[in-house]
């Protein structure tokens, strides 16, 4: 059964039931009692469904179940549903009948622990802001701003045609050449919107990159910065000048407020700049022709090897579709700094990264890419490419922000990649175990384990030291 799926595919097409009925070659009646569950999906229904409109089959089949599963295994994961009894099974079923219940269960579990969060900082004496934040309305998905903002890209699968055929606008309008794109983003600004760009010294811009100065109609950018985030900088200014109408139509449509839905837009210019730097036709081909090289996309395009890979999972065009990546950022520290999930790898909400993924390890070795085969405890392969960078800073007294961006398809797109080259992937004995995290992980054979799985009975021996730390049934 997968009615909630094409009703809100028909939905996004703005189809009546008769119109997208009529497209398929089925009657409306079935078409009805298919939306209403009352019918099940054929393999002719979606051989029907993938030709007329031009969609990945898998995904469709997939993607809602596969994330509202994990997602829940998350939730009734924590220690607060131990005695629940809630079963593996009751989860898949939950996630196949309505994801939109399973959806509201997840926002509610969310606000659940922010409210414990906001306490624990009170407890600690972290300032009124913390006292006063339990009484503030709830922003998003699960409360925190970041994660609604991150909920809504990814029900979009993190592609935005409308961002793209407005960065194709502005090229036509503006005549942009791709040997030229630093002068003719600052030519947008300056004859369309009446503004000076000027390089301003980093100790002056301080801790900021980028400024609009509305009052002296300036862009301000600092030194600091490569020429390529340079012209970044420049289309992401001009998407928010130029377009902030879509920008808002589209944060309306996610139905945030406050922090989250400003968040949003940022993250929305920040899509549009990257389609602005690598226009979508272009950049696909190129990929393909590369073989998804990123330093050398990076070079053709005049883009870093973070807008790259941003820009390598939007690459979901119906029709000129690219590898189904995924995409993490992390610190030192281990904190997720963004995420998308696809091709079936999916991230944990709450906690960090498993530590036997040695995306952590890029770290030591500043620049240089990190290539790994990794194996979920589901059986899924997949092949990730990391890499430690250093975004700009000003100075001694403010040293820039090192991150890891990681990048990865599953093992059946790898043949694709440059990447793959001397890898044996129809037998990768080498794929290092991990899980989604030590939350969601049963993997009783684990070294790197920080602490046992929820709702598993520890088994304790005081005569006895094993190489894990933790036995467990």
């Amino acid at each position: 059964m997968a009615g909630q799926r094409v009703r809100r595919l028909r939905r996004e097409r703005g189809l009546t039931q008769a119109r997208m009925a009529a497209q398929l070659g089925i009657s409306t009646s079935y078409l009805n009692l298919i939306e209403r569950s009352q019918r099940p999906v054929t393999v002719p229904f979606l051989l029907k469904l993938g030709q007329a409109f031009d969609i990945d089959l898998q995904r469709f089949a997939e993607d809602d179940e596969g994330r509202v599963t994990a997602q829940l295994r998350e939730v009734f994961g924590d220690p607060l549903f131990a005695r629940s009894q809630v079963s593996d099974q009751d989860i898949r079923d939950a996630a196949q009948a309505s994801p939109a219940l399973g959806d509201a269960v997840i926002r509610l579990f969310g606000a659940y622990r922010d409210l414990l969060e906001n306490t624990a900082n009170i407890a600690e004496g972290l300032g009124d802001a913390a006292a006063e934040a339990p009484s503030a309305p709830l922003t998003g998905t699960a409360g925190i701003p970041s994660d609604a903002v991150h909920d809504f890209i990814q029900a979009r699968s993190g592609n935005f045609p409308e961002l793209e055929e407005a960065a194709e606008q502005l090229w036509a309008d503006a005549g942009l050449d791709a040997d030229g794109l630093y002068e003719g983003l600052r030519a947008v600004l300056t004859d369309g919107h009446g503004l000076k760009v000027r390089i301003m010294p980093a100790h002056v811009m301080h801790d900021l990159v980028r400024r609009y100065d509305r009052h002296g109609r300036r862009v301000l950018l600092s030194d600091a910065l490569a020429p390529e985030e340079r012209i970044f900088q420049l289309a992401f200014q001009a998407a928010v000048l130029g377009w902030r109408e879509l920008l808002d139509d589209i944060a309306g449509e996610a139905g945030l407020q406050g922090e989250a839905r400003h968040l949003l837009v940022i993250e929305l210019a920040s899509y549009f700049a990257v389609a602005c730097v690598m226009p979508y036709e272009r950049f696909h081909e190129a990929a393909e022709a590369l073989e998804y090289d990123i330093d050398l996309l990076g070079r053709r395009f005049g883009a870093s090897f973070e807008h790259v890979c941003q820009r390598l999972v939007t690459l979901q065009r119906p029709g000129a579709k690219g590898v189904p990546f995924f995409l993490v950022h992390l610190d030192c520290a281990g904190n997720v700094l963004r995420r998308f999930d696809a091709g079936g790898f999916r991230f944990a909400r709450f906690g960090g990264l498993c530590p036997r993924w040695d995306v952590h390890r890029a770290f030591q070795s500043q620049g240089e890419n990190r290539l790994d085969l990794v194996e979920m405890p589901d059986g899924a392969r997949f092949l990730t490419i990391a890499r430690a960078l250093s975004r700009p800073g000003a100075g001694h007294a403010l040293p820039g922000q090192q991150l890891v961006v990681a990048i990865g398809c599953p093992l059946s797109h790898a043949n694709r990649l440059v990447y793959s080259a001397g890898l044996d992937l129809e037998r990768p004995a080498g794929a290092v175990p991990i899980g989604i995290n030590c939350r969601l992980c049963d993997r009783a054979d684990c070294t790197a384990r920080a602490f046992p799985p929820p709702g598993r009975r520890l088994i304790v021996d005081e005569n006895q030291q094993g190489m894990t730390p933790y036995f467990f049934s």
